[in-house]
């Protein structure tokens, strides 16, 4: 019988191992998967989240952090004009900028999406008294001529709504995003950032949009 044992653990040690090795393929497979998917999510000009992506880490954002919540919607000026003037390689340097800008601004307290075209959304986490300033550092920050290459700049304008939920008396994401949707068209063309208030949460909306607005059609999925 002892002979018999010693026999029997190596058969039982190599099933072990036999077993490991599809399991261990899965892992790797999965983990490849999820970083596809993960990529997938994203926007390939920009690397920022996409609608689905910026819609779940937002919702989180401003349910877990509340009164200190900023959402915020940006719109590039006359995007359709660079494109027309330089080129759509410009508009893309011009997006890119634009993202890159608006990730430095957020930093780790946020997270930023490109909605679509040259529409981006912001979720931050910023004290009340930091509000006003913040929102004046960013549109300084994204007023900056943009290099579209071989030394040339463009002047670069982005229209800023923003909306909290103190404000506007709600955490709901979608109540935010059309309220400031709403305020940033106030302030189109101004190169000011506004801050919503309970007037703008009232405007007409179509899926959570200010009526007429680019994208209408589409935002309710992901909001």
């Amino acid at each position: 019988m002892p002979i018999s044992g010693a026999l029997r653990q190596p058969s039982r040690t190599l099933v072990t191992a036999a077993a490991a090795v599809p399991l261990t393929g899965w892992t790797v497979h999965a983990l490849a998967l999820h970083r596809q998917l993960a990529a997938a999510r994203r926007d390939p000009l920009t690397g920022l989240q996409g609608r689905d992506g910026y819609t779940t880490r937002a919702t989180t954002l401003t349910a877990r952090h509340t009164q200190a919540a900023m959402v915020l919607i940006c719109d590039v000026d006359h995007f359709k004009q660079i494109n027309d003037t330089h080129g759509h390689g410009a508009g893309d340097r011009v997006l890119a900028a634009t993202a890159a800008r608006l990730t430095a601004w957020a930093g780790n307290r946020g997270v930023v999406g490109r909605l679509g075209g040259d529409e981006f959304a912001a979720a931050v986490r910023i004290g009340t008294a930091r509000r006003r300033l913040r929102l004046n550092q960013l549109a300084a920050a994204l007023a900056r001529p943009v290099d579209i290459g071989d030394g040339r700049l463009v002047d670069v304008t982005v229209s800023i709504g923003a909306a909290t939920p103190d404000m506007i008396g709600t955490t709901e994401l979608p109540a935010l995003l059309r309220a400031a949707d709403a305020a940033m068209y106030a302030g189109k063309h101004t190169g000011a950032a506004v801050l919503a208030d309970r007037s703008h949460a009232t405007a007409e909306s179509v899926n959570g949009r200010r009526a007429g607005r680019p994208g209408t059609a589409y935002w309710g999925a992901a909001g």
